[in-house]
């Protein structure tokens, strides 16, 4: 499980004519709880800055939208 996407319960109308959706997720990003570049950071090889895109394996983010992004709805 990814530690970077929270989820929460939005307000279900019972007037909305649209089916609820009861749980839904966002993404917050790593650099939100950086404040400053701390010093000798380990790095990723250049081939794997390029692949992940950022050279610090600390702010790499993934990107999952078929399982951790999916949002849940009955």
């Amino acid at each position: 499980m990814n530690n970077q996407v929270r989820y929460y319960k939005p307000f279900i109308s019972p007037l909305d004519p649209c089916p609820p959706i009861k749980v839904k997720s966002f993404s917050m990003p790593p650099q939100l709880f950086i404040t400053f570049q701390p010093p000798n950071l380990p790095q990723f090889s250049p081939h794997e800055a390029l692949r992940y895109g950022t050279l610090w394996p600390m702010l790499y983010s993934p990107y999952d939208p078929k399982n951790d992004r999916q949002e849940e709805g009955d």
